[in-house]
This record gives structure tokens, C-alpha cells and sequence, in this order.
């Protein structure tokens, strides 16, 4: 099935070349070369990915991620793309709500895998039939609200974080290799990515842990993985 891709890129090679690529894989596309007119499109109609470009003119990619996100729009996948090789470049725009990234220059090949794993999460997520809460000792986790609460307060999760989360509490107690976490929350099994679950496992543990630094939810298993730790109610 078709899907509807917004690519907001200003460099107009590197965007129609995406483009053309997308377009053999029978998805429709929508190119917009500037901040201000992707965020405008993106408000004028449904995307099912938005592929957005850090650096942009008149609005940066990271506020554009900012007010998709502020929109109340916690599901529509972002890729983003930059040209920084700083990790704190990537870091604040997963933090604002990008589920993914990739480094300029990158592989065609390596592009079009991350937006079939971002399509596969959002198909996936539309076919729950019926929302389900989880609930722990201190914890609630309502996947129909796509909400979590620690001892009455809400927390601000970035949408790959929830879906984080929302894994390992589906698998309370078992240990996960970061190989495994980042095949099965973001689709993908490519060596050397382990660093995004990481830094994602970090940021996770910021907002939900009491004491990041003595995590009581999600415990390190050394030289393994993780685990999901709590006390189901």
C-alpha cells in the first residue's frame, strides 16, 4: 500500500533524488525545500513519514519538529536528517521528537530500510484493536493515550521512547541485547547503531527513573542488555 511522504530537504538533488526513489516504491511524495512550507503542508494534510532536513531557511528542521510534535501529532514518524556530525546536534532532535536520524552523506539503501521500519512501527500501530493500560507499582502505562504516569505525574515522552518503554514493560523481567531493542522498537538490524538505543535508554531513565543514577525500572544487565523491572498490580 501506498504511503504519503513528506520530504522537507533544501537541497533540491539530495530531495528529488529521495524523491525518485520513494516513487519506485509506489509511495506518494510531497517536496517542499524550506521550513516554513514544510510545516505549512504538513498541516494541510495526513503524512504517514516526514523526512526532514536539520538545516533548513526561515524555519530550522528542529523547530519544524518541534511544532509537529506541540501539534498534538504523537504518531506520524519523523526521519531526520543532518549534516552535523556533533552528537549533540542528533541527541536534541531525538529529545524534541524525532524517532530517527542519519547522517549526510548517507546510503540510499540505509534511507529507504529506516523509512520501510518507520512505516512497518506505524502499521503495526494501527492495527491495535483496542487500547490497554499497563499498570505497576508507581507506574501507568495507557498505550490508547499513548500516556505514562509515575506516581501521579505525567511524563513528556518522546514517541520512540514511549514505544520503548512500552516494550519492555510487554516483557517484564526478560533481558534484551541492544541488537535485539533496536530490531524489534525500531525495525532495523544494522550493526553499529547500538549507540541510538543507548542514548535512548539514557534520556528514558532521565524522565522516568526517581534516581537516574540507581535506576529501579529499567536495570542494566551487564554484558547482556536490559531489563524491565517492576511490580505488576
Amino acid at each position: 500500500m501506498n504511503k504519503q511522504i513528506l520530504i522537507i530537504e533544501d537541497d533540491e538533488d539530495i530531495a528529488e533524488l529521495i524523491r525518485l526513489h520513494l516513487a519506485d516504491l509506489g509511495h506518494e511524495t510531497m517536496v517542499c525545500h524550506d521550513g516554513e512550507a514544510g510545516w505549512k503542508s504538513y498541516r494541510q494534510r495526513r503524512f504517514d513519514v516526514v523526512i526532514l532536513d536539520l538545516m533548513l531557511p526561515l524555519m530550522d528542521g528542529l523547530e519544524v519538529c518541534k511544532r509537529i510534535r506541540a501539534d498534538g501529532n504523537s504518531y506520524t514518524p519523523i526521519l531526520m536528517l543532518t549534516s552535523k556530525s556533533s552528537e549533540m546536534d542528533r541527541v536534541l532532535g531525538l529529545e524534541i521528537g524525532a524517532d530517527d536520524y542519519l547522517t549526510k552523506p548517507f546510503s540510499l539503501m540505509e534511507l529507504l530500510a529506516r523509512i520501510k521500519a518507520l512505516l512497518r512501527r506505524t502499521d503495526a500501530m494501527s492495527g491495535v484493536a483496542e487500547s490497554k493500560k499497563y499498570l505497576f507499582k508507581g507506574l501507568r502505562i495507557d498505550t490508547g493515550r499513548r500516556e505514562v504516569v509515575r506516581d501521579g505525574e505525567l511524563l513528556e515522552l518522546t514517541p520512540k521512547e514511549f514505544d520503548l518503554l512500552l516494550y519492555f514493560a510487554s516483557h517484564p523481567g526478560e533481558v534484551f541485547s541492544r541488537m535485539q531493542l533496536l530490531e524489534q522498537v525500531w525495525g532495523y538490524n544494522h550493526e553499529g547503531y547500538e549507540h541510538t538505543v543507548n542514548s535512548h535508554i539514557n534520556r528514558l531513565r532521565g524522565k522516568l527513573e526517581p534516581d537516574p543514577a540507581k535506576p529501579s525500572y529499567i536495570k542494566t544487565a551487564w554484558g547482556v542488555g536490559y531489563r524491565f523491572m517492576a511490580e505488576s498490580q
